[in-house]
């Protein structure tokens, strides 16, 4: 599956997972390395490194940000091997008071 395909329909996923949350697809262009999704729920937010397998290609500075990102809510490389336990960190962190944490980039 190409990542666009993917990141199509995650977005629709989150959509029914997080109703009325926002969605918006960052530029690379404009900040190199930024995850590719931000997800805007309620008081809380989360973002997404949308990729279309483990073995995908990691840009410069993906993994900074999305360590960044992290240490302040919620971040997270995605891809459909791991969706399942990503969405399922990313719920913990938009019913808590605190962020969930990934331990690693799996």
């Amino acid at each position: 599956m190409r990542e666009r395909d993917y990141q199509a329909r995650l977005i629709k996923k989150l959509h029914r997972l997080f109703p009325g949350c926002v969605i918006l697809k960052n530029d690379s262009e404009y900040v190199q390395g930024i995850p590719d999704l931000l997800i805007l729920f309620k008081d809380k937010w989360g973002m997404l490194e949308v990729k279309s397998s483990k073995d995908s290609e990691v840009q410069p500075n993906q993994e900074y940000y999305v360590s960044l990102l992290s240490d302040m809510s919620f971040a997270s490389f995605i891809w459909p091997d791991v969706e399942e336990e990503v969405l399922s960190a990313l719920q913990r962190t938009f019913q808590s008071r605190r962020s969930a944490r990934l331990s690693e980039r799996f």
